[in-house]
């Protein structure tokens, strides 16, 4: 195949990714706003609406490694129009879930086809795109995030005020079957793993439990305490289990993940800013959207317009950040995301309050848009450039699983820290978005939670920007090459 005849076909992928990327981020982002309406109507309590979030994160999370195996095994392309059609027909139950915990329970489901989605997603852009142009492509990836995040908060506000909570999620089911098709005739078919075609079922299992454990302990922290013995074991057995892990995925012949790409010194520092970017950012649209409705008793278009210029700046950024890395290397631009969503963060620090203006809460999200339109794609381009393209996928998944660790990490202290000045009794009506309107002696107390909240935030993203730093300061990536024996790699 040509370089120009190559192009082209990348771009026509890239286009497919990025409807379906623009598919999923819509899903999430409108619930974020539309929550509090969908608490309401099933007069859910704290840990139901918690979990209508939680669920989602929880089981995209902990299926992306599998599916990125998977994926390596038998074709990105089958188990991506699969994930296509997954996620579409889970959106359409969704709309008729009978009672809070259905929903939850379909949501599982809805995230079981996002994760066969995401665990794909750059990794067919790398197989496609020459590496000259690799940057590009995966800035306006990563700017189809942005799009969605964009349209999706006030769309979710609009659809649930005008029309109920249920088109939250049927308006994604037009989207997904025109998806579904665009892809069906534009993906190639790509080649796959020879071989050895094993699962690794121990270790598959043992980021099951693990992973699971810690997220189901940290999402518990808000209603038991996190001194609670649920809490405690979850994370106890994370901590346990990360060791037995490490040794059977040496031993593993097919491992689900390789721990020998640690040994690469940027590719762990790479991931370790990927987890703690997206711990101290993730959960900034969810709370000002909750911060608007519950303390200034907004209803949900408005609130999803104040969240508009974060969406707006990472669109931009995103879109821009090929080209920076034309005068700057993908690290670089990294780094300097991370730093420039830190500013943003101790801006919303200082500013947030009951009765303060919007302006600087606005510039705050401006900020913290930028760094992350900054950060995702060059860091991507980083951790996915000069890898073995049978090995793409899977380095991809374990991407993804950090990133969405941080997501449901991010989201689960939020919910829990944020809250945590109320008596329990009115927690859900934080949620339900009427706080203000019920209890308005305990907007001074909710404050005070937004504060902590932050605070954690901004402090994980102090940590992050040391790490971007030390991650450019390593100068350029060591090449990895193919262990065939092992199906692995080593740093060569």
């Amino acid at each position: 195949m040509s370089e120009r005849e190559r192009l082209r076909y990348a771009w026509r992928a890239l286009s497919v990714v990025s409807m379906a990327s623009i598919l999923t981020a819509l899903g999430s982002s409108s619930l974020n706003v539309a929550l509090p309406e969908v608490v309401r109507h099933f007069h859910a309590g704290t840990a139901a609406a918690s979990w209508m979030l939680l669920s989602f994160m929880l089981a995209n999370t902990v299926l992306m490694v599998v599916f990125g195996r998977l994926a390596d095994l038998f074709g990105r392309r089958t188990l991506y129009l699969c994930g296509l059609a997954t996620y579409t027909g889970a959106s359409l139950l969704l709309g008729f879930a009978p009672g809070a915990w259905w929903l939850v329970g379909l949501r599982v489901a809805q995230a079981a086809g996002g994760a066969m989605l995401l665990t794909n997603s750059a990794a067919i852009l790398t197989d496609a795109f020459p590496r000259g142009h690799l940057g590009r492509g995966m800035g306006v990836y990563i700017a189809s995030f942005s799009v969605a995040q964009l349209i999706g908060p006030t769309l979710g506000g609009f659809l649930t005020h005008r029309f109920g909570w249920q088109w939250v999620f049927w308006f994604n089911v037009p989207l997904g079957l025109m998806c579904l098709a665009w892809g069906a005739v534009t993906l190639r078919r790509t080649a796959v793993a020879d071989g050895d075609r094993g699962i690794d079922v121990p270790g598959n299992l043992l980021v099951l439990v693990s992973l699971g454990g810690l997220l189901f302990g940290l999402s518990q922290a808000g209603d038991r305490g996190w001194g609670d013995p649920v809490v405690l074991t979850g994370v106890a057995l994370f901590a346990v289990l990360v060791p037995v892990f490490a040794i059977v995925e040496r031993r593993s012949p097919h491992p689900v993940v390789d721990v020998r790409l640690f040994t690469d010194r940027v590719f762990t520092l790479g991931l370790l800013a990927s987890f703690l970017n997206t711990v101290a950012r993730m959960a900034v649209v969810l709370l000002v959207a909750l911060f608007y409705q519950a303390v200034h008793g907004e209803d949900p278009v408005s609130a999803g317009l104040k969240v508009l210029p974060l969406s707006v700046a990472a669109m931009i950024a995103s879109a821009c950040a090929g080209p920076l890395q034309a005068r700057m290397s993908a690290r670089a631009v990294a780094a300097l995301g991370t730093f420039t969503g830190t500013v943003g963060l101790v801006v919303l620090l200082v500013f947030l309050s009951a009765d303060g203006s919007y302006a600087p809460i606005g510039v705050a999200l401006v900020l913290l848009g930028a760094g992350s339109g900054m950060f995702m794609p060059a860091n991507t381009t980083a951790l996915l450039d000069e890898l073995p393209p049978h090995r793409v996928g899977i380095v991809n998944a374990m991407r993804l699983m950090v990133q969405n660790t941080g997501v449901v990490m991010s989201t689960a202290l939020a919910l829990s820290l944020v809250t945590s000045p109320l008596p329990a009794a009115i927690r859900p009506s934080v949620f339900a978005g009427t706080l203000s309107h019920l209890h308005p002696g305990e907007v001074g107390p909710l404050v005070t939670g937004y504060r902590l909240t932050i605070g954690v935030m901004t402090a994980t993203s102090v940590v992050a920007v040391l790490v971007s730093l030390a991650a450019r300061g390593k100068g350029k990536r060591q090449r990895v090459a193919v262990t065939p024996e092992l199906g692995g790699h080593r740093v060569a």
